[in-house]
């Protein structure tokens, strides 16, 4: 055991604690570009601490998960909702005896590449490009963008971050778990804020006493049911009454909260002012700076622009569109 470095005995140790359907480390398939291993740390430990310290990362603290500039402290951002799907795959992961690393670093990168203003601003930049995902987004951010050359990280972690959609499939049961918990999070913390923000007074009756009366209740329901249906499963799933109960939910915060709310009336605002940096860009891309303009020749000029407007925080689109088009005042005294 001392001729071994400390990431060898974890690998060692993942071997003897957790599920046969679980990825181990040392099976990884490997990263972009060779990198010698470290001494400490496991290839999806490494993973997720180049996550965490890189830019894209802190940025989420400024990108609106689904309340634009709300008027309190205590609604979720992009980042608070990450750290809430972290947590929730983490304890499925942890009860389930899958990598928790693994499920981690999926969960903490898997929207570095959401726009501005939630799903506003991706409405925008689909409806201009054609085609945007922000899955897909996040993947160019760690594959590419994010230090110039992307973060180099594993298949596996980058795959999770790819497939983290309801509608697709990760290649890892971690990446699964990941999958659930986005939906687990944002279903249950937007109902949250919702009630907080006074947009809707109750939830249905039949989710209230199916899943729970509280904000823990449901969550706790959710995270239960989908470990006590996976356990010794090659697969990850929830009951089908929980999961209709679940559905039922997302639908109701579709029709009540995500589409028709008076809350989202400012997303009109926000589209208009993305879709005009958008068309200035496109027009005087020296606008965006040398690093930017740099990566035209690479990337094409439409692609630059996507990536350009996708990586700002709502308030840097906010203070770089005033600045551009609202006149400043001029007083002489």
């Amino acid at each position: 055991m001392n001729d071994l470095c400390f990431r060898e005995i974890s690998e060692k140790n993942e071997w003897e604690r957790l599920s046969p359907y679980a990825v181990k480390a040392a099976q990884s398939k490997g990263r972009q570009r060779l990198l010698e291993p470290c001494p400490l740390r496991t290839v999806f430990q490494r993973d997720r601490d180049r996550i965490i310290h890189c830019k894209s990362f802190r940025r989420l603290k400024h990108k609106t998960q689904v309340f634009l500039s709300p008027e309190g402290d205590h609604y979720r951002t992009r980042l608070t909702h990450t750290l809430e799907v972290a947590q929730i795959a983490r304890t499925i992961s942890r009860s389930l005896a899958l990598n928790e690393d693994l499920t981690e670093a999926i969960a903490l990168g898997h929207d570095l590449g959401h726009t501005p203003f939630g799903h506003a601003g991706e409405r925008v930049l689909q409806k201009l490009t054609g085609h945007f995902k922000h899955s897909e987004q996040s993947l160019r951010v760690v594959e590419l963008l994010e230090n110039g050359t992307g973060l180099n990280l594993t298949y596996e972690v980058r795959d999770g971050i790819l497939n983290h959609r309801k509608s697709s499939t990760p290649d890892t049961l971690e990446g699964m778990v990941v999958n659930f918990a986005d939906r687990i999070a944002y279903i249950n913390h937007d109902v949250d804020d919702a009630l907080r923000a006074g947009v809707i007074d109750s939830i249905p009756k039949e989710c209230a006493e199916g899943l729970g009366h509280t904000h823990g209740e449901r969550i706790n329901t959710m995270i239960t049911d989908m470990v006590l249906s996976s356990a010794g499963k090659p697969e990850i799933s929830m009951s089908e009454t929980v999961a209709e109960l679940t559905e039922k939910l997302r639908q109701f915060m579709f029709d009540r909260v995500y589409l028709g709310s008076v809350a989202k009336k400012e997303e009109t605002k926000a589209e208009s002012m993305l879709e005009m940096l958008f068309e200035l860009f496109m027009k005087s891309p020296d606008m965006m700076g040398e690093e930017a303009v740099r990566r035209i020749e690479a990337y094409g000029l439409q692609t630059t622009v996507t990536d350009y407007i996708a990586g700002m925080t709502d308030r840097y689109a906010v203070a770089l569109f005033r600045e551009i088009y609202i006149p400043k005042g001029w007083y002489k005294y």
